[in-house]
């Protein structure tokens, strides 16, 4: 399976934070932005990663990532002129996905929660047609909102519906088999002259063929598209860090655990930034190397 992350946007929301940088390259406590989804594809075994941002920032990101052979993965980059909409993604990736399945990732979202990793890769070897994931809110006015079956089968999506059915939001996650490519590009724009995801996953629910795994209690997700959900998420970040010793969405670990790279290898990175936090934690890691499960 291969991965994209869409990480461009204007993000007016986030003015001035974003006059002149991109908003995904802000900090999140004390990492990038896109770490946090980045860290959600290589959870879920993703080694083929493709970033788009805009032209503006386009390096940027290339500066900060690589080719992503640091972390034992691959990593390789487009740019979008202006935003399209999510589904845009899926055909600007069309060449790079090739006959594989994609998932597509916000890189505005974090997800964090236990057993994450596990739920990522049984939805991933369960799927067929497309696998969506659904998060409980008070204010389910302001998303996408499904409504499941008692076997997660999707009966229906609505876009920001007044009365809505359930209070279950779509989160920024999606997994597609190949079909995925031909419905993006046959999609007509919005009235906004957009690819809207929403119609994708409405062509996989006409099929009989979309399902919906609910990221229950004891899960976090976080859209980080304001000042306030931006402020938020920084300090949930930093409350879970400084209590448990472990810190969130920290790629190098990550690449480490999922048998990316050696501990050898993720020593010299921790060297790298030795006079951080982070490149400390980094050292004690891979010193100790544990064996546990991520997830």
């Amino acid at each position: 399976m291969k991965g994209i992350i869409l990480a461009g946007g204007s993000g007016t929301r986030l003015r001035p934070l974003t006059g002149a940088l991109s908003k995904q390259l802000l900090p999140v406590y004390d990492k990038p932005m896109i770490y946090y989804p980045l860290s959600v594809l290589m959870l879920a075994g993703i080694r083929d990663v493709l970033v788009i941002s805009s032209r503006a920032h386009a390096e940027l990101y290339e500066e900060l990532l690589g080719d992503g052979s640091r972390l034992g993965i691959r990593i390789a980059y487009d740019e979008q002129p202006e935003p399209r909409g999510i589904a845009d993604a899926l055909v600007m990736g069309a060449d790079f996905v090739g006959d594989d399945r994609v998932a597509l990732i916000l890189g505005d979202n974090i997800f964090h929660g236990p057993g994450f990793s596990a739920i990522l890769r049984d939805s991933i070897e369960r799927l067929d047609g497309c696998a969506l994931f659904g998060y409980a809110v008070h204010d389910p006015q302001r998303y996408g909102v499904a409504t499941v079956d008692a076997s997660g089968r999707l009966l229906a999506i609505e876009e920001k519906p007044a009365a809505p059915r359930s209070r279950l939001a779509v989160t920024g996650l999606y997994l597609y088999d190949n079909d995925v490519l031909g419905i993006a590009k046959n999609l007509s724009p919005s009235a906004r002259g957009e690819l809207e995801i929403t119609d994708v996953n409405l062509a996989y629910l006409a099929q009989g063929r979309a399902r919906l795994t609910e990221l229950g209690r004891g899960f976090a997700w976080l859209d980080m598209g304001t000042h306030d959900s931006l402020l938020q998420a920084g300090q949930y970040v930093q409350l879970l860090e400084q209590r448990q010793g472990e810190w969130v969405a920290c790629v190098e670990e990550i690449a480490l655990r999922m048998g990316f790279i050696s501990a050898d290898a993720c020593l010299r990175l921790g060297e790298e930034m030795a006079n951080s936090a982070y490149g400390k934690y980094l050292m004690e890691i891979a010193s100790r190397h544990a064996v546990a499960p991520v997830g």
